[in-house]
């Protein structure tokens, strides 16, 4: 998602000037991370129906076009969003096998041959960004996990192009296909908390243990309720970014609370007006406290940070860590878990 740059405020703007500004940022954000992470223009259309080449080629980004939907020691099976058609990534994106998933299967077993790679065991940790980024916004967590003996699953997802749900089924195919795996905790960021619990509403997989929340907006985006009818934001975000509001009738409110043991870091001020204007209460520019602190929390904890930057920030990658290696987010006190609030039964009816 997208930070506003509020150190730059001047009093007296119309929110209309304000939403102008805040899409143009959006629209400078896109630019950028683009020119990053997701810049090549997808593929054609009308791919092969089989195709393997043996050359391998370094791609050219274009990761807002492509959803992972398998996983193997750094390799990775991705599916483009508009062709249909397969590829297969290294580690470093080179691509070693485009056309069907079967063509990218066969490929992949020859690689597993012929560099004898061992089969998967143990734990994995599935990094899972937000709208707009990449796996790749995500190095300062892989490697810190990494150092704890985590295979590293660092998922991608078309997060402009589809809907909270559709990308929810692609991880869920990755995580089908981690095969060997014992225990399987999460980290995600922004939205890819709510591709999380979308993806809970509908499956399950009894490895999952523990999940990590950084500035998920979990009862809604108030930005994207400020700009759902703007155009460049419609246009920008695509359909995930219309299911960010917090309407009570809308995508959010209808997602389960997980039901394995999870965390909320929020980034704040820690200030009663946070870094951006236009919200109320603390925030991270981004998404309110309030909003990230999802009932059912084992533990919470607020980090002076901006929602894009959270990621890079060494207290919110050690508190994740350790939560889940231990389940609390502090070296030291109390846990401080968000409470379910009671369910209060109906009074019973009058006797007559």
């Amino acid at each position: 998602m997208w930070t506003l740059g509020v150190a730059h405020v001047k009093a007296g703007k119309s929110i209309a000037c304000w939403v102008a500004r805040a899409a143009a940022i959006a629209a400078a954000f896109v630019s950028a991370t683009s020119s990053a992470e997701d810049s090549a223009p997808a593929p054609a259309a009308s791919a092969p129906s089989s195709l393997n080449w043996e050359l391998a080629v370094k791609t050219l980004g274009g990761r807002q076009f492509w959803g992972d939907v398998q996983f193997f020691q750094g390799w990775r099976i991705q599916q483009n969003v508009f062709s249909r058609h397969y590829r297969l990534l290294d580690e470093s994106d080179h691509r070693h096998a485009s056309g069907t998933l079967a063509d990218c299967e066969q490929k992949l077993a020859e690689i597993r041959t012929e560099q004898k790679l061992p089969p998967m065991q143990g734990k994995a940790v599935i990094l899972i960004h937000g709208i707009l980024r990449s796996s790749k916004c995500m190095y300062a967590l892989s490697k810190a996990l990494r150092a704890e003996g985590y295979t590293v699953v660092p998922f991608d997802y078309p997060s402009t192009q589809v809907s909270v749900p559709e990308s929810a089924e692609y991880l869920h195919r990755v995580i089908s296909s981690l095969e060997g795996i014992e225990h399987i905790d999460l980290v995600v960021h922004s939205m890819g908390g709510l591709v999380v619990r979308s993806y809970l509403s509908t499956h399950n997989d009894p490895r999952l243990h523990r999940l990590t929340m950084l500035g998920v907006p979990n009862y809604g985006a108030e930005m994207a309720d400020m700009l759902k009818r703007n155009v460049l934001f419609r246009t920008i975000m695509g359909p995930a970014g219309q299911q960010l509001i917090s309407h009570p009738e809308g995508l959010i409110a209808a997602l389960p609370i997980p039901q394995l043991e999870f965390a909320v870091i929020a980034g704040a001020r820690g200030t009663a007006d946070g870094w951006n204007p236009l919200i109320p209460g603390d925030d991270d520019g981004t998404v309110t406290v309030a909003s990230t602190r999802l009932a059912g929390a084992a533990d919470f904890i607020a980090v002076p940070a901006l929602h894009t930057f959270m990621l890079a920030n060494p207290a919110v990658v050690q508190a994740s860590v350790r939560f889940l290696t231990t389940g609390r987010l502090r070296s030291e006190g109390p846990c401080e878990p968000i409470p379910v609030a009671p369910v209060i039964a109906d009074e019973p009816p009058p006797s007559p």
